[in-house]
C-alpha cells in the first residue's frame, strides 16, 4: 500500500525515491486559476516531473508529424509549465537539503482534502546532528492569485548556521516539447528588501496566437527564535531570489512565510501586471497566513457540505471518491467560463489539450448535482462562444456544419493525431449530449432556445453532411471513423458513433419544433429537415442476430473473439506491451463503446438487450482507459452484477490512488475522476432523470453498511442516505418534489423513507 487509508487525507510515511513523480502526482493541489504538481519547495536531485500551470495559459509547439496531411492543425496546444514560484532552498551548515541524499529519521507528508493543505514534515540526521523541518502550502479558494507557503526548520541538537533562498525561477521547460524549446522568457524583474517580482512572457510563435504574460510577486517574513541575521540578493537571466543568513541555537526554530501572487495577461493588461500583482500581495501578507487558511478552509467546507459522499464501512473507498471530488474542484469549480477541464488538470503535462469530449460525457452529469447550476451552465458557454471556430474545424475537413474539436484550448482543433483528431468525431454527440443533459435535468430550456440550438443545428449539419447514403441497402452510413474504442482506428459504422449522429438530428428537430422562431434565425428550411428525418429514419445500426447485440462495427465479428482473462497476464497492459498494430487487429476494447451508447441511452434499452451486450464486450475489455470502469460499474448495477459493479467502482475510484494502469506518474486522470461519483449515484443508488423526473432504484452493495450524498435538483438540495433497510431521503433546501422510487411516485417534503429492495 502506497498510502494510508484514510477517510479524509491521502497519507505517505516514507520518502520512495522510486515512486517520486507518482508522489507528486498525487499530491497535487489547485484552485481552478492555478495548480502545481507535489514538488518539493527545496532543491531535490533526484528523478522528479516539476510542473506549476496557471489556468488558460498554453502555447502552440509546432506540429511534429512524419509527414503532413491536408486538415492538419498548424500545432499542437498544450498547457505549459509555467516559472516555478514555490521554491525555497535550505542550507544547514553551508549544505543544501536535498531529500535525495540526506539520512532521513522520518517522513510524512499528508494531503488534507478536507482544508485543501499540504503538508510535509520530516527529520534529518547530519553526523548525529537532527532537525526537524516542516512545510505547509496551499492555493487558496478565497483569494486565487495567491499561493502561500510556511517553512519552518528546527535545530535539536547543535547550533546551526541556516540560509533560506526563496526564488521565482523560468528556467523550466515541459518534457513533452516537440522541439525541446523553453516557452517562456523573461521580460522584467527586481528585488528588493523581503520582496521582488518576475514577469515572464511566452516565446513568439508562427501562428499568430496570443502570447501570455504573467508576473509572479513574492512577500518573505520570518519568524521565530533566529540571530545574526543576514540578508542579500541574487537576479539571474531566468531566476531571482533572496537569501536570508541567520544563526540557529539547539532547541529553536524558525519559520518562513512565503506569499505569491500571480497575475496573467488573460486579466490584465502587461503593463500592469506588476501593480495588480503586488495589490493582490499587500492584500494578502496583511492578512496572515494563518487567516488566508481559514477563509480557504471555510470555503473548502461550503462544498464539502453540498458535495460530499459517505460510504460506510470502507474507508479505502470513502478516502477514494473525496480524493477524486477534492481533484475536480481543485481543477475547476466554474469561476471563469473561459476555462475548462483538462485531462490533466494542474497535475501534468500529458494530453496538453485544455479540453477533451471527457467533459461533456462524464463531467457535466456529476457537477450538475454537485455545484451551483451556472457552473454546468459556464461549461456548455465555453463551447457556444467556440461555435465559430468549430465551423472553422468542419470546413478544413471540407465539410459543412460545426465540428467541434478533439483538445482545444480556443474552439479550434490543436491536435495532431489523424486517427483521433479526424475520425473521433463521436465527440460532436457528447456536446449535443450535454445540452440534453443540462435541460432536462434543470428544466432551464431558456438556455436551449438562446444559444444550445445554436451549437445543436451546427452539429446536426455536420452530422448530415458527413454520412453517406447507401442506395443499395437504403440506409444511411458513417464510414472512416474510430469510435471510443481507440483501439480501433478508420473503421466503417461504429454503432456508437450512428446512434449518437442520429440522436442528434432528432433532439435538434424537436427543439426546433418547440421553439419555431428560431427556424428563421438560423435559416433551417423544411427541406433540411426532411432530410434530417430521412437519416433518423434510415440510419444503419450494425446488429447481429444470433448473438443479440448491437455490433460495434462493420467487421467486429470477423476478429479472433477472445476474453482478456486468456490472455497472459504478461500483456498487460496491452499499450505498453503490444505494437500498435497487433493491438488494432484484435478484439481487445479500451473502453465502453456500445456500452458508452447504452449507458448514455439507458432508458432506450431493456435490461436483457443491456445484459446481453454487456456480457459480450466486457469480457474483451481491458479498461486501459480511465474512462471506462465506471460505465461497466453503473450498468452492472442496472442488470443485477453487484460484484462485478463493485469491482468496477474500485478501479474508477481508486485509478490512479493505487497506479491502475502504471500512467499515474505524469499526472492525475481528472476527468475521470468523475466516474466514482457517477458510479455511486447512476449506479448504486440508480439515480436517473430521464423524461425530466427524478428516479432512484438504490441497492447496497456487498461488504457496505451504506452510503449518503447529497444532489442539488431544479433548486432543491437533497440528501440521500441508503442503509441495508432504508433509504431516507431528506428535503434540506428548497419546495416539495415528486419523484419516483423502484418506479413509484413519492412526494418528497420534509423527510421519506423507503424500504430497500437489494438485487
Amino acid at each position: 500500500m502506497r498510502f494510508e487509508y484514510d477517510e479524509f487525507k491521502i497519507i505517505e510515511k516514507s520518502l520512495d525515491k522510486d515512486q517520486m513523480r507518482l508522489s507528486e502526482s498525487i499530491m497535487s493541489i489547485g484552485n481552478e486559476y492555478m495548480g502545481m504538481r507535489g514538488n518539493f519547495e527545496e532543491f531535490y536531485s533526484g528523478d522528479s516531473l516539476e510542473g506549476t500551470y496557471v489556468g488558460g495559459v498554453w502555447f502552440p509547439d509546432k506540429t511534429r508529424v512524419g509527414w503532413w496531411k491536408n486538415g492538419y492543425p498548424d500545432y499542437f496546444g498544450k498547457m505549459i509549465n509555467s516559472p516555478n514560484f514555490t521554491g525555497i532552498g535550505l542550507q544547514i551548515d553551508g549544505m543544501d537539503l536535498d531529500l535525495n541524499k540526506e539520512n532521513l529519521i522520518d517522513y510524512y507528508r499528508e494531503l488534507d482534502m478536507k482544508t485543501g493543505l499540504l503538508t510535509r514534515k520530516f527529520t534529518i540526521d547530519r553526523d548525529g546532528a537532527k532537525f526537524e523541518i516542516g512545510v505547509k502550502r496551499f492555493v487558496s479558494i478565497a483569494k486565487r492569485e495567491i499561493c502561500a507557503i510556511s517553512y519552518t526548520i528546527k535545530s535539536l541538537d547543535k547550533d546551526a548556521k541556516i540560509v533560506f533562498s526563496p526564488s521565482i525561477n523560468a528556467d523550466v521547460r515541459n518534457e513533452d516539447s516537440n522541439y525541446d524549446e523553453k516557452f517562456w522568457q523573461v521580460i522584467d524583474k527586481s528585488l528588493a528588501c523581503d520582496r521582488g517580482y518576475m514577469v515572464s512572457k511566452t516565446i513568439d510563435n508562427p501562428f499568430g496566437v496570443d502570447r501570455f504574460s504573467l508576473a509572479h510577486y513574492m512577500n518573505v517574513k520570518l519568524d521565530g527564535d533566529y540571530k545574526n541575521l543576514e540578508t542579500s540578493r541574487l537576479e539571474e537571466d531566468e531566476a531571482i531570489s533572496l537569501a536570508y543568513s541567520l544563526d540557529l541555537e539547539k532547541g529553536s526554530e524558525v519559520s518562513l512565510y512565503k506569499t505569491i501572487a500571480v497575475t496573467t495577461s488573460r486579466d490584465y493588461k502587461e503593463e500592469d501586471l506588476v501593480n495588480k500583482a503586488e495589490l493582490v500581495l499587500e492584500e494578502a501578507v496583511g492578512q496572515g497566513f494563518d487567516s488566508l487558511l481559514k477563509d480557504h478552509q471555510d470555503l473548502w467546507a461550503k462544498r464539502w457540505k453540498m458535495a460530499d459522499v459517505i460510504i460506510k464501512g470502507d474507508v479505502k473507498l470513502q478516502q477514494a471518491i473525496r480524493y477524486n471530488i477534492f481533484q475536480l474542484f481543485s481543477t475547476y469549480y466554474g469561476d471563469d467560463m473561459r476555462l475548462n477541464v483538462g485531462p490533466k488538470g494542474f497535475t501534468g503535462e500529458k494530453y496538453g489539450g485544455a479540453t477533451y469530449w471527457d467533459t461533456e460525457a462524464y463531467i457535466v452529469p456529476m457537477y450538475l448535482s454537485v455545484a451551483p447550476q451556472s457552473v454546468t451552465k459556464n461549461l456548455l458557454m465555453y463551447r457556444y462562444k467556440q461555435l465559430d471556430q468549430a465551423y472553422e474545424n468542419a470546413r478544413k475537413q471540407g465539410l459543412k456544419g460545426a465540428l467541434y474539436p478533439m483538445v482545444t484550448f480556443t474552439g479550434i482543433e490543436c491536435h495532431n493525431e489523424w486517427e483521433i483528431t479526424f475520425e473521433e468525431i463521436h465527440r460532436n454527440g457528447a456536446i449535443a449530449y450535454a445540452i440534453y443533459n443540462y435541460s432536462t435535468y434543470t428544466g432551464d430550456y431558456d438556455y436551449v432556445r438562446d444559444y444550445g440550438l445554436d451549437v445543436l443545428v451546427g452539429i446536426s449539419r455536420f452530422w448530415a453532411d458527413r454520412v453517406h447514403y447507401n442506395k443499395k441497402k437504403d440506409v444511411y452510413m458513417i464510414h472512416g471513423v474510430t469510435g471510443p474504442n481507440e483501439y480501433e482506428n478508420n473503421i466503417n459504422n461504429n454503432w456508437y458513433t450512428n446512434t449518437l449522429a442520429a440522436w442528434t438530428l432528432e433532439f435538434t428537430s424537436s427543439m426546433l419544433k418547440k421553439y419555431e422562431n428560431r427556424k428563421e434565425d438560423l435559416a433551417v428550411t423544411a427541406d433540411e429537415l426532411d432530410k434530417w428525418k430521412d437519416i433518423i429514419d434510415k440510419m444503419y445500426y450494425p446488429f447481429d442476430e444470433e448473438l443479440g447485440v448491437f455490433v460495434q462495427h462493420d467487421t467486429f465479428l470477423d476478429k479472433d473473439l477472445m476474453k482478456v482473462e486468456d490472455l497472459d497476464p504478461s500483456n498487460l497492459p496491452l499499450n505498453k506491451n503490444w505494437s500498435w498494430d497487433r493491438i488494432l487487429r484484435s478484439c481487445f476494447i479500451k473502453q465502453a463503446d456500445v456500452l458508452q451508447g447504452i449507458y448514455m441511452f439507458s432508458d432506450r434499452y431493456s435490461n436483457i438487450e443491456k445484459k446481453k451486450n454487456y456480457e459480450f464486450y466486457e469480457p474483451m475489455t481491458v479498461h486501459e482507459s480511465s474512462l471506462s470502469a465506471c460505465i461497466h460499474s453503473i450498468l452492472a448495477c442496472e442488470i443485477g452484477l453487484g460484484d462485478k459493479a463493485v469491482n468496477m467502482y474500485e478501479r474508477t475510484a481508486r485509478l490512479d490512488l493505487d497506479n491502475y494502469n502504471s500512467d499515474t506518474d505524469d499526472g492525475l486522470h481528472i476527468t475521470s475522476m468523475s466516474g466514482s461519483w457517477l458510479s455511486v449515484v447512476q449506479g448504486f443508488a440508480g439515480m436517473r432523470t430521464a423524461q425530466e423526473v427524478l428516479s432512484f432504484r438504490p441497492i447496497v452493495p456487498k461488504g457496505w453498511e451504506g452510503y449518503s450524498f447529497n444532489i442539488n435538483y431544479r433548486d432543491r438540495l437533497i440528501n440521500v442516505d441508503v442503509s441495508k433497510e432504508d433509504i431516507v431521503f431528506k428535503l434540506i433546501e428548497g419546495d416539495r418534489l415528486d419523484m419516483k422510487v423502484y418506479s413509484e411516485t413519492i412526494s418528497l417534503d420534509g423527510e421519506y423513507t423507503v424500504k430497500l429492495k437489494n438485487n
